[in-house]
């Protein structure tokens, strides 16, 4: 199953809008975005959130299923 960032980097890429729209719309500089789908470089709990709004994705946590000790 897909991580959530990978997730998250796909819908970036494939909702039709250029990386400069998304930014403008969500607040979330170009440059953040940029190295975020490029690299998968981290992103702030606030841009996880604007962006998910954006792109109308939801966190949902399954049930039956607990975080990994460690992480």
């Amino acid at each position: 199953m897909p991580t959530v960032t990978e997730q998250l980097r796909r819908a970036v890429e494939t909702c039709g809008q250029s990386q400069y729209a998304i930014s403008k719309e969500t607040g979330v500089s170009t440059s953040v975005l940029s190295r975020f789908v490029a690299s998968g470089h981290g992103l702030r709990s606030d841009n996880i959130d604007r962006l998910c709004a954006h792109l109308g994705l939801t966190l949902v946590k399954r049930s039956g299923h607990r975080a990994s000790k460690g992480r």
